[in-house]
């Protein structure tokens, strides 16, 4: 007989019945019926209920054990009666009379339980993450993360996908998020960057003449934490295609999007494709947002010409200073109580508005300071456009532009939660298109790249030449689902030509782009296919299919808030001998003095 495990914890059935057999695993609870033992042992594949009775040699070693104890338990496989029988539980006909029990490593006072589903501090769950992911929920989640990640490879093989490696240690990039350094220990005063995403390799690789490229990437960066994004690193789905158009990416990354989904929809619906395609103007004025939740059936409609020159002086007078007005349809909410459009109006003010204008329609006419002071012909264009009846009511915000846009959304989402109007049991898809090129930064007013700065900008070098720099759209698309950003990508800019402009559009002379891309360039000089591709995040994928609320759920080693691993200690200090090596002297900054010029304590 094996010396641990003749079968796994999962495996025992009726058809086991008297057979001698031993396994292996953690002890997941014990219950003591006075003269009768019950040790439910449990392993990766799942859980065996073992019984000692008072006369069993074994009973007061298994009796002094503790929970999460590594045992081995010999012994004969026998039949509940039918009244003990657990249907929950797979091997729930059977259970294992204790003959032999020898503690394989004895555990101490546990600082969490892992049995049963109490809720712990995330500081004490990612200390002893190792406890936290025997836990059945946690457990649960990471193997779905393998069988999820198997899925999307077997479906990209299937799709005529190469999987390929890229390097991890590379040169650092001037755009997008902060990297993540690595000194040279050989070329002292120089420094690796861990890559942001492999953007730059996986566009060679297609210059290299290969078709279709992906690969499960990491991807490292220096941001801080929320729900849908971890600090340090993440994992995405990086692929790219040669010769395609936008479509022909869309064209073959949607179905295995939507069969990864379905495969573990367990019940839910999922967009079938084609996804809807949403221009990000449309995006931001109908749904205040460019990752919209379609779940949320608000669609919101611009009614600034209704309101300029009316005589509702206070939108009258924005208007004329650049302001515009966003119209929140609300279903029913003309049947609330005049405590629930108070309630929305104080939120509004402590999330720094002015307030939340309404009105609301009924059979008798419009009610509200709004309908009362604005010309009854610009009320009812209002009812049209945002397509309300009699029972509704239209939520409004008045800001310059962006502000609107934003606020706007925040309205719907808040509305929809309050009406309770959010459709359940989907996954629903879009695709988010036509991005602008470049967008200005308020603070500095130097235009920038609003997104991928190696996107191809639609019109190419004329556009580039002729166009107000703001007004140029990107062949750049994002994939979006039940709200949550899933990935962004783009067809390429291929041509050294049309990326010396966009680049010194942006502030980027030819000698940043020749000392930042060089490769990439000199490679773009030699011959490049058009080419395009997406990265949708592996890690938000499966929080998603796992209904999860923040990513950490999903992911078996995650950093806190705070950018620590509290398990592993990092980050942490190093060996003088080690910075001696790399030619790094520290200098950290100084504490910042309290009161009475005394550092804080």
């Amino acid at each position: 007989m094996h010396p641990y495990r003749t079968h796994t914890c999962g495996e025992l059935r009726l058809a086991h019945a008297g057979q001698q057999v031993r396994l292996s695993g953690w002890v997941h609870r014990k219950r003591d019926h006075g003269n009768l033992l019950f040790v439910d042992l449990r392993d990766h594949y799942g859980l065996t209920q073992c019984v000692a009775d008072v006369s069993n040699p074994r009973f007061k070693a298994v009796e002094g054990v503790r929970p999460e104890s590594v045992v081995t338990v010999t012994g004969t496989v026998v039949e509940r009666s039918s009244e003990t029988v657990n249907p929950n539980l797979p091997t729930g006909e059977v259970e294992l009379t204790v003959e032999e029990f020898q503690i394989d490593s004895p555990a101490d006072t546990l600082p969490m339980q892992v049995y049963g589903d109490a809720d712990y501090p995330d500081d004490i769950r990612l200390r002893y993450r190792f406890l936290d992911l025997r836990r059945e929920a946690m457990h649960a989640n990471i193997v779905l993360r393998n069988q999820i990640i198997a899925s999307i490879r077997r479906r990209m093989i299937e799709q005529g996908f190469i999987e390929f490696q890229t390097p991890i240690l590379t040169a650092s990039s001037p755009e997008g998020a902060r990297d993540f350094l690595v000194p040279s220990r050989i070329h002292p005063g120089q420094f690796y960057a861990l890559p942001q995403a492999p953007q730059q390799f996986k566009q060679l690789i297609m210059v290299s003449g290969f078709d279709r490229y992906f690969q499960i990437a990491p991807c490292f960066r220096d941001e801080d934490a929320r729900a849908d994004r971890t600090p340090g690193e993440f994992y995405q789905l990086d692929f790219e295609m040669a010769f395609v158009t936008q479509e022909d990416v869309f064209a073959a990354i949607e179905p295995v999007l939507a069969g990864v989904f379905e495969e573990f929809a367990d019940g839910r619906t999922v967009t079938r494709p084609p996804f809807p395609r949403i221009t990000f103007a449309d995006s931001m004025l109908r749904y205040g947002s460019d990752k919209p939740d379609l779940r949320n059936p608000i669609v919101m409609a611009d009614v600034t010409e209704h309101f300029r020159g009316g005589s509702f002086g206070l939108f009258a007078r924005n208007i004329e200073k650049g302001a515009i007005v966003r119209a929140v349809p609300a279903k029913g909410a003309g049947a609330k109580p005049r405590s629930f459009f108070d309630k929305l109006n104080d939120w509004a003010r402590a999330e720094g508005q002015g307030g939340l204008g309404y009105v609301v329609f009924a059979e008798e006419g419009a009610k509200g300071a709004i309908a009362n002071n604005l010309e009854a012909d610009r009320v009812a264009a209002i009812r049209q456009a945002t397509g309300v009846g009699d029972g509704d009511a239209v939520f409004f915000v008045c800001a310059d532009k962006k502000n609107a846009e934003k606020f706007s959304g925040v309205v719907r989402e808040r509305i929809c939660d309050e009406l309770e109007l959010r459709a359940d049991g989907r996954f629903d898809f879009c695709w988010i298109i036509d991005y602008p090129m470049y967008e200005l930064n308020e603070d500095t007013g130097q235009v920038e790249f609003s997104h991928n700065p190696f996107s191809m900008p639609q019109g190419g070098l004329e556009a580039l030449e002729t166009k107000d720099p703001l007004e140029v759209l990107a062949y750049q698309y994002d994939i979006v689902c039940n709200g949550v950003e899933l990935s962004s990508g783009a067809i390429r800019n291929h041509r050294p030509d049309i990326m010396y402009k966009a680049f010194e559009i942006a502030g980027y002379g030819p000698e940043v782009v020749e000392t930042k891309f060089g490769g990439m360039l000199s490679a773009f000089k030699y011959g490049a296919p058009p080419h395009g591709g997406s990265a949708p995040g592996i890690d938000r994928i499966v929080m998603l299919i796992a209904d999860q609320a923040n990513l950490r759920e999903v992911i078996m080693f995650p950093m806190n808030q705070q950018a620590q691993d509290l398990l592993m200690g990092a980050p942490s200090t190093v060996r003088p001998e080690q910075l001696r090596d790399l030619h790094i002297k520290i200098d950290l900054p100084k504490p910042k003095k309290g009161r009475g010029g005394t550092p804080p304590q």
